[in-house]
């Protein structure tokens, strides 16, 4: 939603991608479920829809051009040698660069793995503000690649955004992290950065983000207007009482004509009591993403 208010309130244009590069994880029927529901909510995306999976020869052509440049490495440690490493960095377990410099016999499978250097990178989030990260020593060199030939989100998001040319991104903080190895990939790749707003994740009593893993209720498309005012009051937004007495087509037009991104609590995380409910625009591309499986991330572009 913050996206997408995010693009239309700024004359925007809002993209939809649907992120299904795990075939063994795909849902069938799943990304028709997550466009029919955009639908129902009276969200009307520009363009195509994106679909990852339709895009390996990018991701492919990307990939080469690192490898040609040799900042790309194959990895054949295992999960526990990476865990057992006793380096820890704000995401995990920091990968020591044992295969950085060590010859891998024809043959042999793996994960290929990006050089990172200890250079600062440094990004003013909208709602964040000043986030620093230096890759080396707080993520370690990361997947771009799995040993079962997936190509990683890290590589593919970063791909899709410069395609099509998206501006403007706005997601969940949960992705905070992710974003300094994104910016190190656009600059890798020539690919210009966008600017990045990340939302306070709705969680549950336990802290714990509403996904499908937690058994968070789903969308009812069948009466989404309570869900559509309860969603925007979770993003600092102060809808009138006699809105719910309304339609969709109301509530979307108060919201547009009162959308402040400022009201956002900015925070990475804020209790969702009750239900729960990027974009293209004239100058601006938005983007707004939620874990899962499968999912349809929204883009803001600027035209």
């Amino acid at each position: 939603m913050a996206s997408y208010l995010e693009a239309r309130s700024s004359r925007g244009e809002w993209l939809v991608r649907i992120e299904d590069l795990d075939p063994v994880r795909e849902i069938p029927g799943a990304s028709k479920e997550i466009l029919n529901t955009l639908i129902a909510l009276g969200m009307k995306w520009d363009g195509e829809v994106f679909y990852q999976s339709q895009r390996h020869e990018a991701y492919e052509a990307a990939f080469a051009v690192l490898e040609k440049r040799r900042l790309l490495y194959l990895c054949t440690c295992s999960r526990k040698e990476i865990a057992d490493s006793s380096i820890t960095g704000m995401d995990g377990p920091v990968y020591p660069g044992a295969c950085r410099n060590r010859s891998v016999l024809p043959g042999y499978s793996g994960a290929w793995r990006v050089r990172t250097d200890d250079h600062l990178i440094e990004l003013t989030d909208v709602l964040q503000g000043r986030i620093q990260q230096r890759l080396e020593i707080d993520i370690g060199d990361f997947v771009l690649r799995r040993a079962d030939g997936i190509f990683t989100y890290q590589l593919a998001a970063v791909v899709d955004d410069a395609a099509q040319g998206v501006t403007h991104i706005v997601r969940g903080a949960d992705l905070l992290n992710s974003t300094p190895r994104q910016i190190y990939l656009q600059r890798l790749l020539g690919y210009s950065t966008p600017v990045y707003m990340h939302l306070p994740v709705a969680v549950n009593e336990m802290g714990e983000k509403l996904s499908k893993q937690t058994c968070a209720a789903v969308v009812d498309t069948s009466d989404p207007l309570p869900q559509l005012i309860t969603a925007i009051r979770f993003l600092g937004q102060m809808p009138p009482e006699e809105l719910i007495e309304g339609d969709i087509a109301s509530f979307w037009k108060w919201a547009f004509q009162n959308w402040k991104s400022e009201m956002i609590p900015r925070k990475k995380h804020e209790f969702a009591g009750m239900a729960y409910g990027e974009t293209r625009g004239r100058d601006r591309n938005y983007s707004e993403v939620s874990p899962s499986s499968q999912l349809a991330t929204p883009y803001c572009r600027k035209t």
